[in-house]
């Protein structure tokens, strides 16, 4: 049995900076949780505190007051996050995987053809055309998932990470009498594994924090994502709250805590991705590292 490291004065003061780093990345959270749970008055009155001065559920209750549309756009969003992302990783990885083989034909011209895609674009209107017109992806779940399906960057990544794997070990397979797919999915996927929850993570972030698939492609209301519809509820507020109305309608907005609504957003929205994170952090620097600088 390993005996405990023994405590110097850098080991300490190390823990002493790290915690202190730790709480200073979590202050943020506890403010906005803190001001989503506040009054207007009080936060115009004391500003936003740790602990809220007047404890008030009022910004939830906004957000949440037609229900039914905020837990369909979870649905939506949650359908579109997994979907997408088990989707993506495999078409990223797959491409990554045959641009990584030194006996692909045409490989440099492939590579080239992928970059040249982060690099320019064909702009707004045809990427429109192309979506509604040719691949009829106007008012459909596919809408918010195809777009985002495949990214060079995430390709290259994931290529470089390919590339330090011993060859040796896909010639065995084949000699062995094992095809490419068999290959793919037996010896890179499992000795990929860092660098596939790196992008992993940043794909199921692209996903679910994405509204602008729903803004440009879905007019039906069951469709839309949670973003989108969060985002739709915060301009109404807005709008609302400068439009020449009625000084009934007037007291009744002055009363909606605007800041606090955006707040309430913030914890809605970013809560259940957080929850993520600790399933692929420990992958995270290295996959981001070895995927970024071998190759």
């Amino acid at each position: 049995m390993a005996s405990p490291q023994k405590l110097t004065p850098g080991r300490a003061l190390t823990m002493l900076f790290t915690g202190a780093f730790a709480l200073a990345c979590l202050y943020p959270f506890i403010m906005v949780i803190s001001g989503s749970l506040t009054t207007r008055q009080a936060a115009a009155t004391y500003g936003f505190t740790l602990v809220p001065r007047e404890f008030s559920t009022e910004a939830y209750k906004i957000l949440f007051s037609n229900s039914w549309a905020i837990i369909n756009g979870y649905k939506v969003t949650l359908a579109v996050t997994f979907i997408g992302t088990a989707a993506s990783i495999l078409t990223n990885s797959m491409m990554a995987f045959a641009l990584s083989q030194p006996s692909l034909p045409g490989k440099k011209a492939l590579n080239i053809y992928v970059l040249i895609t982060m690099l320019f674009n064909g702009g707004m209107v045809p990427w429109y055309i192309v979506c509604t017109r040719y691949l009829h992806l106007k008012d459909s779940l596919f809408a918010l998932i195809i777009p985002m399906l495949a990214g060079a960057w995430n390709i290259f990544l994931i290529r470089n990470y390919f590339r330090s794997i011993p060859y040796d070990l896909y010639e065995s397979a084949k000699i062995d009498g094992a095809g490419d797919f068999y290959a793919f999915i037996r010896i890179y996927v499992p000795l990929a594994k860092p660098v596939l929850a790196t992008v992993l993570l940043f794909t199921a972030l692209g996903y679910w924090n994405d509204w602008w698939l729903g803004l440009m492609l879905i007019e039906k209301q069951e469709l839309q994502p949670l973003q989108m519809l969060l985002r739709a509820i915060i301009s109404n507020i807005q709008f609302l709250q400068t439009m020449d109305s009625s000084p009934q309608m007037q007291l009744m907005m002055a009363n909606i805590p605007g800041d606090g609504v955006r707040m309430a957003l913030v914890v809605i929205t970013t809560g259940p991705i957080i929850a993520l994170y600790p399933f692929v952090q420990r992958y995270f620097v290295k996959g981001i590292m070895i995927g970024s600088v071998k190759g």
